[in-house]
C-alpha cells in the first residue's frame, strides 16, 4: 500500500456553485419567514409573494438552458452554474417547461434564491437526485413531485422546511375559494395567499380544477431521504381522502395551517 503523503490533503468542493469569480460565497436574499436556527413558533407563516420577472435576464437564460437540457437528453441538470451572480438572484421560481426533462436524473439547485417549485417536477420521470441544499428561501414542495417514482436521494436543508422536526415552524393558513366564481379565477392568483401563481390541475388525480373546487391541504411525506411538507391542490374532498399516511413524528393526516398542533421540535 503507498504511503499517504504528508501536508494537507485536498477535497473536492462538492458544491462550487455557491462560490463567485472573486472566490467568495455568494450573496443571496435574506429569509425572516421563522427563525432556522433555534425552536421559537411564530403564531403565524406565510408563503412568500415575490412574482417572477418572466423577462428577466436570470429567466429567459434559465429558459433557454431548460431548452437545451431537453434537447439533448442530458442526465445531470445543474442551470445555476451557468447563471451569473445577478441572475441566479433574478430566478425565483423554475419554468414549467421543466416537464420536458424527461432524461434529467439529477437536478442540483444548491444556493438558490428558489421560493416554489413549480408542480410540473411530477413530470421528470427519470428523476434519481434532488439537490436544493442551501435554497433557505425554499420552506414546501408542491404534491407532485411524489409522481417521480424513481427518486430516492435528496439533499435538503431541512431546517428551512415549514413543519420540520428540528424546529417544528408552523405552516401558512390555507385559504377556501368557496368565495371565487367558477371558470378561470385560478389563473391569476396571488402567491402570498396561495402559495402559487396560478393553479391548473389536481395534485392527486391530474384533472383540471376549477375556483370553488380546489382544496388546499398540507402533508408531510417522505421523499427520497427527506420529509418534506408538501402542499396538495386538489381538486375534490375524494382526492384529499385518498391522500397516503403522513410521515411519522409529524402531523397526521392533510391538514390546514396556523393552527395544526405539531410534535416537539427536537432542538427545542
Amino acid at each position: 500500500m503507498d504511503a499517504i503523503p504528508p501536508g494537507p490533503r485536498p477535497f473536492a468542493n462538492r458544491w462550487p456553485e455557491g462560490i463567485g469569480p472573486d472566490g467568495r460565497p455568494l450573496t443571496r436574499e435574506a429569509c425572516t419567514c421563522f427563525d432556522q436556527h433555534r425552536a421559537r413558533p411564530r403564531s403565524r407563516v406565510g408563503f412568500h409573494g415575490e412574482q417572477q420577472d418572466t423577462s428577466s435576464p436570470g429567466r429567459l437564460r434559465l429558459l433557454a438552458l431548460v431548452d437545451e437540457a431537453a434537447a439533448d437528453g442530458r442526465e445531470e441538470f445543474d442551470p445555476l452554474v451557468e447563471l451569473s451572480p445577478q441572475e441566479r438572484r433574478d430566478v425565483i421560481t423554475l419554468p414549467a417547461s421543466i416537464a420536458r426533462l424527461t432524461s434529467v436524473r439529477h437536478l442540483r439547485l444548491y444556493g438558490s434564491n428558489l421560493v416554489r417549485i413549480p408542480p410540473e417536477i411530477g413530470a421528470m420521470s427519470s428523476l434519481e437526485e434532488f439537490t436544493p441544499y442551501t435554497s433557505h428561501r425554499l420552506h414546501w414542495f408542491p404534491y407532485e413531485i411524489s409522481r417521480c417514482s424513481r427518486l430516492v436521494r435528496s439533499t435538503v436543508s431541512t431546517r428551512s422546511l415549514f413543519g420540520n422536526f428540528k424546529l417544528r415552524p408552523p405552516f401558512p393558513r390555507l385559504r377556501s375559494t368557496g368565495g371565487l366564481a367558477p371558470g378561470g379565477s385560478l389563473t391569476a392568483l396571488d402567491p402570498k395567499k396561495w402559495g402559487a401563481a396560478a393553479v391548473s390541475t389536481c395534485s392527486v388525480c391530474d384533472v383540471p380544477v376549477e375556483g370553488p373546487e380546489l382544496h388546499q391541504r398540507w402533508i408531510s411525506l417522505a421523499v427520497a431521504t427527506d420529509v418534506l411538507p408538501l402542499l396538495v391542490n386538489a381538486c375534490s374532498a375524494a382526492c384529499v381522502a385518498a391522500l397516503p399516511p403522513a410521515a411519522a413524528d409529524h402531523v397526521p393526516g392533510p391538514r390546514g395551517g396556523w393552527d395544526v398542533v405539531q410534535p416537539p421540535a427536537e432542538w427545542a
